[in-house]
């Protein structure tokens, strides 16, 4: 059965055709765009006319995200900024650390079982002054009940005496660089990076790969996903075992899932020769819903959890050098043989150090393997100077930037991280663009919440949370912004040819605005009301979430 929606506009994205007014749709499939009368000659149709004041562009993609973003709302939010739920209730910031262990205490004394541990998330006391949280802040909540929190760049975790405990690390001789320790020599509770963090998780109630997701999570990050005119995601680091993948695939395959999810294996706790295996026995079990077989390497840390690896002149406020999160010799190792198999790679380099590694490394490799059309990309980049973007196009890397630091912290960098000069050209979305370089912007979600028109408000701006306009030459326009988050991202994922654009032979996947993203001007960009999603030709209304 074909059907034909209308729409007051729809964007296409494809330049030979960039506006028209119905769209036919058959088997989740778009047959062609255009007017009414262009469209009859497909056959016996229907038209739906349901959106016939609203504007259609295509489904937004979000580029870099997590399926934990779901899972998490299950704990205690103690961010600064207040913050939807999935269900759409506002959750209110804590704008303080008093405010956070007043919530926290809130939330401990309806725990029944004095065993059960409380897990938070979203803690980012960069706003408190840059204080540090220890592990006798949590025990103010409970000396006796495990406690973690996840920071909101999820690079770093605060848990209660309780919690050391019971992982073994309350005590001294713990010589490792992501755990702080006090005058006392003893472990002050702040944990950073991935090899510390891993083993006390389960212990502070996440008991699951904390960037797992169950399938309640699962089911709440499509509702984020629609509330966002989000139709295709990605879940862009997960260890992904074999019962991962089955659940994975049997929610999004669901005949009401909204959303298609690209699932890359992270590079974390398994020897790169396993990893490469592992992926290509992936993409033997990837569906159109669940797309599996991409690689995930992390770098380095957190600029604003100074553990970010960073060339001189380093840290603004004096800060040691962050954290590299895999040794150079791993990461050539799977640089050279994805591209020798085929296997496309995501690195996660925030400081400009840990992207100079990944130049020089993917210089090295492409010469031993080249690959005219690998597409890697180079995730959140976000202290890349330009000449690091000239040689980033010359490689034929793609990057992803993390817009949203400009609001959540962008006043942090300017003053305390990295300093005012190397602040203005964080996220250099304008420089990528000028040097040739295929442009992706995210939110990371949870790191910040998931919302592409939000993300591209950031871009077009760059003001910070307090008003400040950080690097006025970096600013790109709306036009270059709703490419970014739907043309541009779908290249950065090797996913064009079937999404990003309305055109005849793609995915019948659209975002449904009540307005246009085109004419509300710039400023506006971020107000700009999401109906909901059509995701392979079925429609999902926000009102009906």
């Amino acid at each position: 059965m074909i059907t034909i929606y209308s729409a007051k506009k729809i964007i296409t994205m494809n330049p030979a055709h960039a506006h028209t007014t119905h769209v036919a749709v058959r088997d989740g499939k778009i047959l062609g765009t255009g007017p009414l009368e262009d469209l009859t000659g497909w056959g016996a149709y229907t038209l739906d006319d349901r959106f016939a004041e609203k504007v259609l562009m295509p489904g937004l993609i979000e580029a870099h995200s997590h399926l934990m973003e779901g899972s998490l709302w299950a704990y205690t939010y103690v961010g600064y900024f207040d913050r939807m739920s999935p269900e759409g209730e506002m959750q209110k910031g804590c704008k303080d650390l008093a405010a956070v262990l007043a919530k926290l205490k809130e939330a401990e004394a309806k725990i029944e079982d004095p065993d059960t541990p409380m897990p938070a998330w979203s803690l980012d006391p960069i706003y408190f002054d840059n204080v540090r949280v220890t592990r006798h802040d949590l025990d103010q909540v409970s000396a006796t009940r495990p406690i973690g929190i996840m920071h909101a760049s999820g690079h770093i975790l605060n848990v209660n005496t309780r919690a050391l405990e019971l992982a073994g690390l309350m005590r001294t001789g713990v010589n490792h660089d992501g755990v702080p320790l006090g005058k006392d020599g003893m472990p002050l509770g702040e944990l950073k990076g991935p090899d510390v963090m891993t083993p006390v998780s389960p212990h502070v109630g996440f008991d699951r790969d904390m960037l797992a997701c169950d399938e309640t999570g699962m089911k709440r990050f499509g509702k984020l996903c629609v509330r966002a005119g989000v139709t295709t995601a990605t879940d862009l680091a997960n260890k992904l075992p074999d019962e991962t993948v089955d659940l994975f695939t049997s929610v999004a395959g669901g005949k009401r899932y909204p959303t298609r999810i690209v699932s890359l294996r992270y590079h974390h706790g398994i020897s790169p020769e396993d990893l490469i295996a592992h992926a290509e026995e992936l993409t033997t079990k990837s569906t159109d819903m669940m797309r599996l077989g991409k690689i995930k390497v992390v770098v380095d840390g957190s600029i604003q959890g100074f553990s970010a690896r960073l060339r001189d002149p380093g840290y603004f406020n004096g800060a040691p050098n962050g954290l590299w999160y895999i040794s150079p010799e791993h990461l050539a190792y799977i640089l050279e043989h994805a591209l020798e198999k085929g296997l496309h790679v995501n690195t996660h380099t925030n400081g400009d150090q840990a992207t100079q590694l990944v130049i020089e490394t993917m210089t090295k490799a492409l010469a031993k393997y080249p690959s005219p059309d690998h597409r890697f990309v180079l995730q959140h980049c976000q202290l890349a100077d330009a000449a690091q973007f000239r040689k980033i196009a010359k490689l034929g890397l793609c990057v992803n930037l993390f817009a949203n630091h400009h609001f959540y912290w962008g006043d942090e960098h300017y003053k305390l991280t990295v300093g005012p000069e190397r602040a203005e050209r964080m996220n250099a979305a304008g420089t990528a663009l000028r040097e040739g370089v295929p442009l992706a912007i995210h939110s990371d979600a949870p790191i910040t919440p998931l919302g592409p028109l939000f993300t591209g408000w950031c871009a077009v701006n760059r003001l910070t949370a307090s008003g400040r306009t950080l690097g006025e030459a970096d600013k790109i326009t709306v036009d270059q912004a709703l490419h970014a988050i739907t043309l541009g991202a779908a290249y950065t994922l090797h996913m064009d040819q079937e999404i990003g654009s309305i055109e005849a032979g793609k995915r019948a996947d659209f975002a449904v605005l009540e307005d246009d993203p085109e004419t509300i001007g710039g400023d506006a960009l971020k107000d700009v009301r999401v109906w909901g999603t059509v995701q392979s030709g079925r429609v999902f209304a926000v009102s009906d979430l």
